[in-house]
């Protein structure tokens, strides 16, 4: 699993990653995590798959919204998975989120499996993004709730001139010094440049079949909160 190039880098900065999200973006990346996290559980659902889960944040507070819920957080790193399962343990949930390797593209579940799925910061990082997303309608119930969060481009002056400069200019050599990693902080505004602007992501997911998708920008289009239903 740890062989892709994707999950080799994630297990390199996996010491660093947590403290640098929070310094990098000024903990508002906390503040993101709990709107998913409400988002995703108004409903109150019982079975939730975290994908991308990294070291377990949103599936923390998912938790701690949906005390009842059973949280299944997946990804391909596992180094990072090693730093969820030490919070999870701390947070004595062990009987309530389950953290484990896996791939989006092809998960190890039955049909209408979850209530919902989620994802924070990782769809970008999808490589085979059609799949993956094929994968995630196969796995939802009947009107199943899927919930992405994802970093986006701001589309308005002076927001998208200042925050193409730090994205592009600062962040980098921040996330360079502090985590040893020349490539890392590079690939994270190349992703994000590459990734479908909010409205043709929207399009892919009712593509996949998913019905009533909607889009919420976060901190002046920063961030971008996605849903959709499976109908």
């Amino acid at each position: 699993m740890s062989a892709s190039p994707i999950a080799a880098m994630f297990d390199r900065i996996s010491p660093k990653y947590d403290a640098l999200n929070h310094l990098l973006s000024l903990n508002i990346d906390k503040v993101w995590r709990r709107k998913a996290a409400k988002t995703a559980t108004k409903k109150q659902p019982n079975a939730i798959l975290d994908l991308a889960t990294g070291t377990g944040d949103l599936a923390i507070a998912l938790a701690k919204r949906n005390p009842q819920a059973h949280i299944i957080g997946m990804d391909i790193s596992e180094k990072m998975l090693d730093i969820g399962k030490a919070k999870v343990a701390q947070q004595m949930m062990e009987s309530q989120i389950e953290l484990g390797l896996g791939d989006a593209a092809s998960l190890p579940f039955e049909d209408n499996r979850f209530d919902v799925v989620t994802v924070a910061f990782g769809v970008r990082n999808f490589e085979n993004l059609d799949k993956s997303l094929s994968e995630i309608h196969r796995v939802l119930k009947q009107d199943g709730l899927i919930v992405i969060l994802e970093f986006s481009m701001p589309e308005r002056f002076p927001v998208k001139q200042l925050y193409r400069f730090y994205f592009k200019r600062v962040l980098p050599k921040i996330g360079r010094r502090l985590s040893k990693d020349p490539g890392a902080y590079t690939y994270l505004p190349e992703s994000v440049e590459r990734f479908p602007m909010p409205d043709d992501f929207i399009q892919l997911l009712l593509e996949k079949g998913l019905e009533n998708g909607t889009k919420r920008p976060l901190s002046f289009g920063i961030a971008t909160l996605y849903t959709a239903e499976k109908r």
